[in-house]
């Protein structure tokens, strides 16, 4: 009985896990057939050169350019921000903190990762207003405004997965280099942090996607129509999901829509391109932890 219980569970395991990939594979497929015959230099530069517009000499005006240099700027900005205070906290859950330390902390970030995205787009807003009367006129909804947020929306995530990784090591490779005669920190950087890196990295690629496609947050925090590639980290800028969002609830006709289309396309091409580039750091980082001479 245990046996065909045992066969029964992978079987579903198995048929669920077909499902999901079929789903994908069909998503990214149907993406693929309505945006794929939109996606040319018209789309992305609109009628200003290519090579004016990467040279930013002129700016574009019926194009994807701003909102894909927006969209890059705004993700790689947000980790940045977000990426040395989640990692930095989670280590301090998993090697410092107390039980009952831990126990608070834990209930906080769980309440933090379950907040709407909605809710920190608002609070965003709130600190762009006070920060606009008590502090600068110069200061509103802005690129930096919206990095904030969005770091403040994926730290659960980079929290969790440091905290994680690092308490999965084993009791004996933790043991190992105090036993040797190492201190604690030393232990934590020259044992645990290189053990765990590939986990604590894994953070960082699920908090990419989760900035690259948030649409609440920068709504109310920045992000505006026809903006141009953005000069300041106090200015407005265009974005991806933003547009698609747009186009999407006021096509005029067919055509609009398909630019849609094309515009998901273009931001799932991008989301994998800094997917790409995060997996070949996780590998290098890794690489150079654990094999360095």
């Amino acid at each position: 009985m245990n046996r065909f219980r045992e066969k029964a569970l992978i079987g579903v395991s198995w048929a669920c896990g077909i499902i999901l990939s079929g789903i994908f594979f069909f998503l990214v497929a149907y993406l693929a057939r309505q945006g794929a015959g939109v996606i040319d230099l018209k789309l992305v530069f609109g009628e200003t050169p290519p090579l004016e517009a990467l040279l930013l000499r002129q700016r574009v005006f019926d194009g994807l350019f701003p909102a894909m240099v927006g969209t890059f700027l705004l993700v790689c900005l947000s980790i940045v921000l977000a990426v040395p205070l989640g990692v930095a906290t989670g280590i301090y859950m998993a090697e410092y903190a107390g039980a009952r330390v831990k126990d608070l902390f834990n209930l906080v970030f769980d309440v933090l990762a379950g907040i709407p995205s909605i809710l920190v787009g608002l609070f965003g807003f709130a600190l762009a207003i006070f920060l606009h009367k008590h502090f600068s006129n110069r200061i509103q909804p802005c690129l930096l405004i919206s990095a904030l947020a969005l770091a403040f929306l994926v730290l659960p995530y980079i929290i969790r997965t440091t905290q994680a990784a690092l308490e999965g090591i084993p009791g004996e490779t933790r043991l190992t280099a105090l036993a040797l005669g190492a201190t604690k920190p030393q232990n934590l950087f020259h044992v645990l942090i290189p053990q765990s890196l590939s986990g604590m990295l894994s953070g960082l690629i699920l908090a990419i996607g989760r900035c690259a496609e948030d649409t609440a947050v920068i709504m109310l925090t920045g992000v505006v129509v026809s903006a141009g590639v953005p000069t300041s980290l106090l200015g407005p800028y265009e974005a991806l999901p933003f547009y698609i969002y747009y186009i999407s609830s006021q096509y005029a006709g067919p055509e609009e829509l398909l630019r849609g289309y094309g515009a998901s396309l273009i931001l799932l091409l991008l989301c994998t391109t800094l997917f790409f580039a995060a997996f070949l750091i996780k590998k290098r980082l890794t690489y150079l932890a654990l094999y360095r001479p």
